[in-house]
């Protein structure tokens, strides 16, 4: 059962390398750090429709699908229009172009990007109101307020980007949450030493090779590292709660500020058809959006909840699904949401689900690596996860299936069930 009348299928598509906050990518933006990637995907295949995304405002442009794909120079009757779920940006794109195949438009590309290294700096509305009233009056007048600005006229990037109606960054709420399922520091920094050492094997065995392009600056993922260890996780500080004494969350097991675009395929059979050969590709069978009140549950606990959801609503247990590629925002929010949906009266009483899924298998689990050790630019990141695992997916049994889920700022998240033709 399908959620779709025609079978739709998400093809791996390309991405950048990740560069680190700061590093190799830092000089772009996200136009033009998305524009060799649109190139590149473009030179595979022409595509009927564009949505692209990205999550930091930038007030030079409105519309980065469009602008993206002019600047790539590519062929101005390809429509282009954008879409923005936080981390889910790019999933969020993917769910979007299935619903839109058919009438002519068979192959999408979608995706994202962020250069969280360079966030916009803005003024309050209240100073941007007083300077463009005083243009209209005094011109003159309002060039000399523009030098008398304050500290408080501005808006400033916030550490994490916080949460705009709590005030608080996805850190601090993600202490809250490993506090109250109990998830210790040293399951989150074994499952973030997992995350550095199989993105480092996937690179070295060539798994990446033909998922990454080459930048100038840039040819392979800038954050996993070789060289970490349990000593060296064990040996960082926490970077949320700083105070407490409990604070768990570190750098080390905390996805770091990236720099990175990414995307991938939406096609029906035809679309399919019109991409190289050799193209993974896998059946999208079903989707969940789901959101939660992030006052009384955790802001990224979202994804607890859809995949329960989208299981039972197929009647499938844990043990039906070869392959979890589930997004990294830190390593304890993974352990969170596994805790939860393996806790069977939590998802009874809270999910709503009463089915029994069984044991969780966790050597199924992100087996190149996650946004831990890779990096996650807020807008690829959906695209990223899912590339990656139709590439993993591709190489089981026709039949297999893989879930693949991204928590958002908001209290909200996606999860996409995938299956191999």
């Amino acid at each position: 059962m399908s959620r779709f009348a025609e079978p739709v299928f998400v093809a791996a598509g390309l991405r950048t390398p990740f560069g680190r906050g700061g590093g190799a990518l830092a000089a772009y933006d996200a136009v033009s750090l998305s524009v060799p990637l649109v190139q590149a995907m473009a030179a595979q295949a022409e595509p009927d429709l564009l949505i692209w995304g990205t999550v930091i405002p930038n007030l030079g442009w409105s519309n980065i699908a469009r602008e993206t794909w002019l600047d790539a120079k590519l062929n101005p009757n390809v429509p282009a229009f954008s879409v923005v779920l936080a981390c889910s940006t790019s999933m969020t794109a993917t769910f979007a172009a299935a619903g839109m195949l058919g009438g002519g438009t068979d192959l999408t590309m979608v995706g994202g990007a962020e250069v969280m290294s360079r966030p916009p700096i803005a003024l309050t509305a209240d100073a941007s109101k007083r300077l463009t009233d005083l243009f209209a009056q005094d011109p003159a007048a309002a060039l000399a307020a523009l030098q008398s600005l304050a500290l408080h006229d501005y808006v400033l990037p916030t550490k994490g980007w916080a949460n705009r109606i709590t005030g608080r960054t996805m850190g601090d709420h993600m202490e809250d949450t490993t506090k109250a399922w109990r998830i210790s520091r040293e399951a989150q920094d074994d499952w973030a030493l997992k995350s550095h050492q199989r993105s480092v094997a996937g690179w070295d065995r060539g798994f990446f090779d033909d998922l990454v392009i080459s930048l100038p600056e840039l040819a392979r993922d800038a954050n996993p590292r070789a060289d970490t260890s349990p000593e060296r996780l064990a040996a960082l500080k926490p970077v949320f709660d700083r105070d407490s004494g409990k604070g768990t969350l570190t750098a080390g097991n905390s996805s770091p500020i990236t720099d990175g675009a990414a995307g991938c395929w939406v096609a029906n059979e035809a679309g399919v058809a019109r991409l190289p050969a050799s193209t993974p590709y896998a059946r999208l069978i079903d989707y969940e959006v789901s959101a939660v009140d992030f006052h009384t549950e955790g802001l990224l606990m979202a994804p607890s909840y859809g995949i329960p959801r989208l299981l039972a609503r197929h009647r499938l247990s844990f043990s039906d699904i070869a392959l979890w590629e589930i997004h990294e925002a830190f390593a304890a929010q993974v352990l969170a949401n596994v805790a939860a949906i393996t806790d069977r009266e939590w998802v009874r009483e809270t999910a709503g689900v009463q089915s029994d899924m069984g044991d969780f298998d966790w050597d199924r689990v992100n087996p190149n690596g996650g946004s831990v050790a890779i990096g996650h630019p807020f807008g690829a990141t959906g695209a990223r996860d899912l590339s990656q695992a139709v590439k993993e997916l591709w190489a089981m049994p026709s039949g297999s299936r893989a879930i693949v889920s991204i928590c958002a700022d908001g209290g909200q998240g996606t999860v996409a069930l995938l299956e191999r033709p």
